[in-house]
C-alpha cells in the first residue's frame, strides 16, 4: 500500500462520492481553502496497484493562542475498513507529516453514525483517545429527498407548508445566482446576518472560491431570494455524491415576515433532488435535544421540514506529544466551559428580556456568580435514525455557526414560524 499526496481531482472525488462516509470536507475542491482557512493542506491517498483505497484531506492547524501546530481531518477519514490496511498506512503518512511539521496530534472526526462499535474498536486499537470537544458539531437534521414532491411537503408541518406558500403569495421570487454581482449581492446579506446574529464571517473571496470549485463541475448552486426585485435572502448549496448540504444562509433584516428562508430552503431541496441526490443536510442542530441547549432553536426549525436527526462518532485524538497534548485537552476544556458560560449567559438575558426579569445570578464554574445557568460540559446523545429502509449516507456536520431565533411548535391553525438566519464561520480547527 502506497501513500501519496493525490493530485487526481477526478480520481480523489470518485473515491471519496461513492464512499457511504464520505463528506463535503473530503472532497477534493476543499483542499484548495487552506489559503482562507489559515491552514496548509494535503491530500494523503491510500493506493493499491494505483487504485485508491483510502484518502483523507489533512489541515495543519495551530492551537490558539500558542501557535502549536497538529493535524485535523475534518470527517475524515474515508476508508471502508477502519482496521484495514488503508487505514494504517494513511497514519503512518501522518505520522510522517507530523514530524515534518512539529504536529503533536492527530485529531479526526470520522463521518461514522455515534457508537459504531467496529469504528470504536479499531480506533482503540490504534491508539486513539476520545475528545469531548468537536470542532464540527455532531449532530445534523437531514431529509430524505428521494420521494415525490408531495409527499415531502406532506411530511413536513403544517406551518412550514404554509410558510412556503405564504412566500411565493407574498411576491417572493427565488432566482439562481450566476454572476459576480449576484455573489456580492448574497454576501451583503451575508454580512447583515453575520451582524445581526454575532458570528464571524469569512472574506468574500472565500464563497466565491468555494462557489466556483464546486460550481464547475455541477455540484454547487447560489439561489437568490427577492421581492420587488430587492434581495431579502440567499443560499449556497454544495453536493458531495448523494448528499446535498444547505451551505450559506443569509437573510436581511427586511421583509423577515415573508418567509424567504423557507421557501428558499425549499428550492435547495428541490435542487438536490433533481440532481439525483438521495439527502439534504440542513447541517448542525443541537447535540442534546433539549431546550437548555444553545443550538435548540435550529432544531426546532429544521425538524419542520421533515426528516431525522444523525449524530456522529465522538472526536479522535492520536497524540505524538504528551506534554503538548496535556495542555491542549486542559486549554480547550476551559476555553469550552467559557464558551458555553458565555452562550448561557446570553440565553438568560434574552429570556429576561422577554420577561421583564432580572436574570438570575448562579455559579460560573470558577466559584463566582454570573448570570448564566451552568451549560453541560460533555456531550452526550443518541442518533434519532433514518426511517426503516431509507439510506443514512454522508452523515452531518456544521462548516460554519447556524443561528436562528427561537422554533415554532405546529399550532392548530396555519400561523407564521419563525425566519430563520443560518450561516456564518468558525474556525476549522481549535
Amino acid at each position: 500500500m502506497e501513500v501519496r499526496e493525490v493530485t487526481d481531482r477526478d480520481q480523489w472525488n470518485r473515491f471519496v462520492e461513492a464512499s457511504p462516509i464520505g463528506y463535503i470536507t473530503q472532497t477534493y475542491e476543499w483542499g484548495e481553502l487552506g489559503a482562507f482557512l489559515g491552514s496548509r493542506m494535503v491530500r494523503l491517498g491510500a493506493l493499491e496497484d494505483g487504485v485508491l483505497r483510502g484518502a483523507m484531506v489533512v489541515l495543519v492547524a495551530r492551537m490558539a493562542p500558542l501557535g502549536w501546530r497538529y493535524l485535523y481531518v475534518p470527517r475524515g477519514p474515508v476508508v471502508d475498513d477502519p482496521d484495514g490496511p488503508a487505514m494504517r498506512a494513511l497514519l503512518d503518512a501522518a505520522r510522517g507529516l507530523a514530524r515534518r511539521e512539529g504536529a503533536f496530534m492527530l485529531k479526526i472526526e470520522p463521518n461514522v453514525v455515534d457508537d459504531d462499535a467496529r469504528w470504536l474498536a479499531a480506533l482503540g486499537r490504534l491508539g486513539f483517545r476520545r475528545n469531548p470537544y468537536a470542532t464540527h458539531p455532531r449532530r445534523s437534521w437531514v431529509v430524505d429527498v428521494r420521494p415525490s414532491e408531495a409527499d415531502l411537503l406532506a411530511n413536513m408541518k403544517m406551518t412550514w407548508r404554509y410558510n412556503i406558500k405564504a412566500a411565493e403569495r407574498k411576491g417572493v421570487r427565488v432566482r439562481e445566482g450566476t454572476t459576480a454581482a449576484d455573489l456580492d449581492t448574497w454576501y451583503g446579506l451575508y454580512q447583515e446576518t453575520g451582524a445581526r446574529d454575532g458570528f464571524a464571517i469569512h472574506p468574500r473571496d472565500y464563497y466565491a472560491t468555494v462557489l466556483n470549485l464546486y460550481r464547475e463541475r455541477g455540484a454547487a448552486v447560489q439561489f437568490l431570494a427577492e421581492y420587488e426585485g430587492a434581495p431579502i435572502a440567499g443560499l449556497i448549496v454544495a453536493r458531495c455524491g448523494q448528499v446535498a448540504t444547505s451551505m450559506f444562509s443569509a437573510s436581511s433584516n427586511h421583509h423577515r415576515e415573508r418567509r424567504p428562508n423557507h421557501l428558499l430552503q425549499w428550492t435547495g431541496m428541490r435542487w438536490a433532488k433533481a440532481h439525483g441526490c438521495d439527502l439534504y443536510d440542513f447541517r448542525a442542530i443541537a447535540e442534546r435535544l433539549e431546550p437548555t441547549e444553545a443550538d435548540y432553536s435550529l432544531y426546532t426549525y429544521k425538524e419542520g421540514f421533515g426528516g431525522y436527526s444523525v449524530l456522529t462518532l465522538d472526536a479522535h485524538d492520536q497524540p505524538y506529544g504528551r506534554a503538548r497534548y496535556w495542555v491542549y485537552r486542559q486549554s480547550l476544556g476551559a476555553k469550552r466551559a467559557a464558551v458555553q458560560r458565555r452562550v448561557a449567559r446570553r440565553a438568560l438575558a434574552r429570556q429576561a428580556a422577554q420577561s421583564g426579569q432580572r436574570p438570575p445570578a448562579v455559579q460560573d464554574g470558577s466559584g463566582s456568580a454570573s448570570a448564566a445557568a451552568g451549560a453541560s460540559q460533555q456531550p452526550a446523545g443518541q442518533a434519532t435514525h433514518a426511517p426503516k429502509g431509507s439510506k443514512s449516507r454522508g452523515h452531518p456536520s456544521r462548516l460554519a455557526e447556524d443561528t436562528a431565533p427561537g422554533g415554532a411548535s405546529v399550532p392548530t391553525t396555519p400561523k407564521a414560524a419563525p425566519e430563520p438566519s443560518a450561516g456564518g464561520g468558525t474556525k476549522p480547527a481549535e
